[in-house]
């Protein structure tokens, strides 16, 4: 399969990159890096230079911890409904500007123009949400057991923040941190991935349109993270971290914060199951597993990366999602018919065709796929195995591409053995025609999230998070808040009753 990609830029393309902050933000200003060093930001479907950014450095990201202390008791201070105003007013400006962030993901990203505005949409209902819990984030009021005093319980603000971002969704991944924080009453620093910085920057700018004060966001995108989010981490004027990205990063990132005791919140890798029951209508579960396994090209936490299937229907099953797999349509996101677009580099897609030919070479069968589609960019072929031997590392590394290895079960009890035979705990899906199978498997499935006859499951209002490696905390609905705020219990006399 060969992709054919036009490299040159559009006049809008252009016209857009040209509006993009390529600075630090430090205090509201946008500056050079303090070194004046740049990192060039590439369009993954073509692997040609879209802008060049400030890389921070360590004095940048010194800076804009001070910048966030500065501005944190003042921010705390600021009433709920103000802080809920700014969100909303964000909420109102992303989508004004939905087809700009969604062009400028594709050509940082790779998505295709039609997944990166359902991202918009997904990533603006973060602010949407959070504009609605700044107002509603209540304490208590009780008598004691006793009788002998009153106990009053409130939330506060945790403090400044670091959140580090992720490079696979590039708007969401920041609303879903930072609008909590703003909702709480918390000064943050910002460290996107360095490949895919742009639309950090967009929104940051956004915000500030929006009218949050200078200082209460900063940004550093860098190259150097460990050099700049290090001694971050080991400031004690640092109260909160915010990650999301791969297990053995996350892992290193709890052991630097624990000399500090930070607040942590980890949404780390997966490796989620998909299980297709005897009972299931099959069309619907190839369906499901389209949109769990494609979702970003496969570049989710949330993609199924395991397709673990009842053996009375796998042979159907696997022909028909083979033949869905084999009628897409790969190119830059850019272009109309782009279903599939590029992994985000070379590298990644190297480790993608590894796993695919280890598993080859343990005697699994390609269907559709299994190689580097030919051509500009770093695509790869939608690719479906079967007859993946236990043992393959395809089974249990994240894949992160738009691979399918496909396993068969006998009974139910093997098919849970299979799902929890991981270490990561994030998503599973389970599709089967019996509603209380789905349930047992709700209970018995070690795992954040399930998905019971559908495909896709994030939402604004629903907690995302998983188990065991796969991180701690959550994101989004009632609990996206707390993780930024600290409990203060106050303990009082009884009122006089005069």
């Amino acid at each position: 399969m060969t992709v054919s990609t036009s490299a040159e830029l559009s006049e809008r393309e252009s016209t857009l990159l040209a509006s993009i902050p390529t600075g630090v933000l430090i205090g509201g200003q946008w500056r050079a890096a303090a070194g004046g060093r740049t990192f060039a930001v590439e369009d993954p479907a073509t692997g040609k230079v879209l802008l060049e950014v400030s890389d921070a450095g360590a004095q940048d990201g010194a800076d804009a911890l001070d910048a966030a202390v500065a501005a944190q008791d003042e921010w705390a201070a600021t009433a709920p409904r103000f802080r809920a105003e700014i969100l909303r007013r964000a909420f109102d400006m992303v989508m004004e500007r939905a087809d700009d962030f969604a062009l400028l993901m594709t050509l940082e990203m790779g998505k295709p123009l039609a997944e990166a505005m359902g991202e918009v949409k997904y990533g603006a209902e973060f602010l949407r949400w959070f504009s609605e819990e700044a107002s509603r984030s209540f304490g208590r009021y009780s008598t004691n057991p006793e009788g002998t005093g009153q106990i009053m319980v409130q939330k506060k603000p945790v403090g400044p923040c670091l959140l580090i971002t992720p490079w696979n969704f590039p708007l969401a991944m920041a609303t879903r941190k930072i609008a909590p924080a703003i909702a709480a009453g918390c000064t943050m620093v910002l460290k996107p991935a360095n490949l895919t910085p742009l639309t950090s920057q967009l929104f940051a700018q956004v915000l500030m349109d929006a009218g949050l004060p200078a200082g209460v966001l900063n940004v550093v995108a860098t190259t150097d993270a460990g050099g700049v989010t290090g001694p971050l981490i080991a400031d004690p004027r640092l109260r909160k971290l915010s990650f999301t990205g791969s297990t053995p990063v996350g892992r290193s990132l709890l052991a630097n914060a624990a000399h500090n005791v930070l607040r942590t919140s980890m949404e780390l890798g997966g490796n989620a199951p998909f299980l297709v029951f005897g009972d299931a209508d099959v069309d619907a579960a190839v369906e499901g597993a389209m949109a769990a396994k494609l979702r970003n090209m496969g570049e989710a936490c949330t993609a199924a990366n395991r397709f673990l299937v009842h053996e009375s229907v796998a042979g159907e099953f696997a022909e028909k999602f083979a033949a869905k797999m084999s009628a897409l349509t790969l190119g830059r996101g850019t272009e109309d018919g782009s279903k599939v677009g590029p992994l985000i580099d070379a590298k990644s897609r190297g480790k993608v065709h590894a796993l695919v030919s280890d598993a080859i070479a343990d005697g699994a069968r390609v269907l559709t796929g299994g190689a580097p589609a030919e051509g500009d960019g770093y695509f790869y072929q939608p690719t479906v195995l079967v007859d993946v031997a236990p043992g393959a590392r395809i089974l249990s590394e994240e894949i992160f591409g738009p691979v399918a290895p496909i396993v068969t079960f006998k009974d139910e009890d093997e098919a849970v053995a299979l799902a929890n035979a991981t270490e990561y705990g994030l998503v599973a899906y389970v599709f089967t025609g019996s509603h209380n199978r789905g349930m047992r498997m709700a209970n018995r499935i070690e795992t954040g999230m399930l998905g019971l006859n559908v495909g896709v499951i994030s939402n604004a209002a629903a907690p995302f998070g998983g188990v065991k490696q796969s991180g701690l905390g959550r994101e989004g609905s009632l609990e996206g808040i707390a993780e930024y705020q600290y409990t203060q219990y106050i303990g009082s006399p009884l009122p006089d009753n005069g």
